[in-house]
């Protein structure tokens, strides 16, 4: 499974973000029309992009409701700042 639920949510909140303020841009009124312009532009590509993504974590979960797919669970293991894990002075 190249992408997990988690990555998927991670970048579809970010171009959320992204979409929100570049719609911020297409309303300002103290900028030339050239400026709103391209900024619908791109919020066009930023909303093309987050609806991609929206399909993939759909198609994710369908499969992995169906059976077709099965999660994995990645654990964390942190050895930073942990006395345990330092290796001993040279």
């Amino acid at each position: 499974m190249a992408e997990t639920i988690g990555s998927l949510t991670d970048k579809i909140t970010i171009l959320e973000l992204k979409r929100y303020y570049m719609r911020q841009q297409t309303l300002r009124q103290d900028v030339g029309e050239h400026h709103r312009q391209q900024c619908q532009q791109k919020l066009l590509v930023l909303t093309q992009q987050r609806d991609d993504l929206v399909a993939e974590i759909d198609q994710l979960l369908q499969d992995v409701c169906s059976g077709k797919k099965a999660l994995k669970i990645y654990r964390q293991y942190k050895m930073y700042n942990d006395p345990q894990y330092r290796l001993p002075p040279e």
